[in-house]
């Protein structure tokens, strides 16, 4: 019964703001790692943020200090809050999970949210 909601998506100008929520349930905060993909119509889902496990945080390279991912656990809620938004960050957002170590390949995670859409206009 693991499940994850996305929530926080919309639309937004250039250079605002947003903050993603995923409520997690049925998985031990302590031992799955998290991580945000992103994914727009005709490519591939690609690489956001994570966090493993143990609370360390990866970024893809596009990030540059823009995002911060987060995880609340008594609250089992994953985080991205996004800044400094620009139009390529369009695109449906979401989270998954994996019960081992992090990585960023997408086909390692075994749950996912059903996607939140994220526009930015300019």
């Amino acid at each position: 019964q693991v499940q994850l909601i996305e929530s926080g998506g919309g639309s937004v100008q250039a250079g605002g703001s947003l903050k993603l929520s995923c409520a997690i349930s049925g998985i031990s905060f302590s031992k799955y790692s998290m991580a945000w993909f992103r994914q727009t119509p005709g490519k591939e889902r690609d690489f956001v943020a994570g966090i493993s496990f143990s609370g360390l945080t990866f970024y893809g390279d596009f990030v540059k200090g823009r995002y911060t991912i987060s995880r609340d656990a008594a609250k089992k809620t994953l985080y991205l809050q996004m800044n400094s938004l620009k139009p390529e960050d369009t695109a449906v957002y979401y989270c998954a999970a994996r019960d081992g170590v992090w990585t960023a390949d997408v086909t390692q995670y075994d749950h996912w949210g059903q996607g939140t859409q994220v526009t930015v206009s300019s």
